[in-house]
């Protein structure tokens, strides 16, 4: 698990890979990850929009932009957190994922909750 802090805002990421849905024999591996968004400020915040940058083993490189998470644009109080699952498909057995959370508090200012990259592993891909 990871945990990121970043304008207030702490983002703990867990992956899984996903067995049953992958078919290595054709170059394809999925996995889910589960994020945590914590709003440990003192004002509320909207997640307005998410980047990924989704990178596998082999250097191909994906961009992924858009509204929200999972169809939703959260609004976290302070003290309060969002948890969603999402899923993922690469070509090799390892990737990672980082980005950014478009975020604008309860005064109207826009901010970025920044996402290191994290890792995705398929179980005794690496050693």
């Amino acid at each position: 698990m990871s945990e990121i802090q970043s304008d207030d805002i702490k983002i703990d990421v867990e992956t899984e890979f996903l067995a049953e849905q992958s078919e290595p024999a054709d170059d394809r591996y999925v996995f889910a990850y589960t994020i945590t968004i914590t709003n440990t400020g003192g004002k509320g915040a909207q997640l307005l929009k998410r980047h990924w940058i989704i990178t596998d083993a082999n250097n191909q490189v994906q961009e992924v932009k858009g509204d929200g998470v999972v169809g939703e644009q959260p609004y976290l109080q302070p003290g309060t957190s969002y948890r969603y699952t999402s899923g993922t498909i690469f070509e090799t057995p390892v990737g990672t994922m980082e980005g950014s959370y478009e975020m604008q508090d309860d005064d109207g200012d826009l901010f970025a909750a920044t996402i290191p990259a994290f890792g995705f592993s398929r179980p005794g891909a690496l050693h």
